[in-house]
């Protein structure tokens, strides 16, 4: 099959994203671990509407990956206190993703910085990884992405979102080095003594402790990612970093002045220095309301006008299975959120639903790939930011 709809006489015809999305709903919800919440009071799968057009068969082929993601949940409170569901890897195999950079450390409002929890969730991911070796793979390099597509699995790229747990340890990188992890963030929203995160009002730039772990981190081969890191310690890590560096999860200041987007001048330098961006699907794109996949498409877009399309993918910060905003999941978001507030880590609008209208499925990434065509990007451009900007980042930076 190419993609192309299948008709069974008597039927609609109904292309392949569709039936996978048909045969997730008939045949995983019954299989839910005992004492789960049904899937829609989960959050798990909304209903949608069965779409009917054929999908872009340049989407089967192509590498794609999303710089921030899991299949399990994301953005919740606990998020690994429970093992990955059917439906969770139900969607993980049928979202046509090759591979995520799924957050291993315990960043945020959840014992925030702590070596031995992140110990704990690299013992998590292990664990999910030897239990399901049909769906899940881990990457190490480059190559191993690439096995990824060719066996159907989705690639879990470990990656940090704060790099306090170093403490003043810079040997400990290569500790997270040996377990896999890829990927790491120099900060979260405030301080650590690497630098300044961007809701810290002082704005100071990159420590000397920055910059020794910077230089260490190009050294061993780990990306430096600058998604939530102050204006200055993202434009001096920029700079300080040998190998270019990545902002896997981020939205554009210019369109929207929020505390976690990045202005023109940071994203033109990053670009300039070989490195890629991440637009997130997240409520920060707009100026009020559930943001909306147009909202999305012109973040994505001015970034490619900034940075140049070698330079642009996609990093969602979301679960690859859909949220469903029920009651349930709003008390849940309020109640998290508040949390965050309380601890000073939470970034404005966080009370609202955490992803994009449009793109609330497994197979987003196709979806935008279908609404990339439609505004008139190239296929070559599309394949590019649906993933192969990052492999070549990666291939770079990890040097296999």
């Amino acid at each position: 099959m190419t993609g192309e709809t299948g008709r069974v006489p008597g039927t609609i015809p109904v292309s392949r994203r569709d039936f996978a999305k048909i045969a997730i709903a008939a045949a995983v919800a019954p299989t839910l671990p005992a004492g789960w919440p049904a899937p829609a009071a989960a959050g798990l799968v909304p209903p949608e509407p069965v779409r009917v057009a054929p999908a872009w068969p340049g989407y089967e082929r192509a590498i794609v990956i999303d710089a921030l993601a899991s299949p399990g949940p994301f953005n919740v409170p606990e998020r690994t206190a429970r093992p990955l569901s059917a439906a969770m890897l139900a969607n993980a195999r049928a979202s046509g993703i090759t591979a995520v950079n799924v957050t291993v450390n315990t960043g945020g409002a959840d014992a925030h910085g702590s070596f031995v929890a992140t110990v704990r969730e690299l013992g998590y991911w292990a664990r999910e990884l030897a239990a399901h070796p049909e769906t899940l793979v881990q990457v190490r390099s480059a190559a191993d992405v690439r096995e990824a597509k060719r066996s159907g699995r989705l690639g879990l790229v470990f990656g940090f979102q704060d790099a306090d747990l170093l403490e003043s340890d810079v040997a400990r990188l290569g500790v997270f080095h040996d377990f896999g992890v890829r990927v790491i963030q120099l900060t979260y929203n405030l301080r650590n003594p690497l630098g300044d995160g961007c809701l810290q009002k002082d704005n100071a730039g990159l420590t000397s402790f920055g910059r020794e772990v910077v230089g260490r981190m190009n050294e061993l081969g780990l990306l430096v990612d600058l998604s939530h890191c102050g204006q200055r310690t993202t434009a001096e890590a920029i700079t300080a970093s040998a190998a270019p560096v990545a902002i896997t999860h981020t939205g554009c200041d210019a369109l929207y002045p929020h505390p976690r987007n990045k202005r023109d001048a940071e994203l033109r330098a990053m670009a300039d220095r070989g490195g890629v961006v991440g637009i997130y699907m997240m409520p920060f794109l707009n100026a009020e309301g559930p943001a909306q996949i147009d909202d999305f498409l012109e973040h994505l877009e001015h970034a490619i006008r900034v940075c140049g399309e070698d330079h642009v993918g996609v990093g969602s910060d979301n679960s690859i299975t859909p949220t469903v905003a029920d009651d349930t999941y709003r008390r849940t978001l309020r109640a998290f959120a508040d949390e965050r507030a309380r601890l000073g880590i939470g970034a404005p609008r966080e009370h609202e639903v955490l992803f994009v209208e449009g793109l609330n499925e497994p197979r987003r990434m196709e979806t935008l790939a279908d609404r990339l065509l439609e505004r008139g990007h190239t296929e070559t451009r599309v394949e590019k930011v649906l993933g192969g900007n990052w492999l070549r980042l990666w291939t770079d930076v990890w040097r296999a």
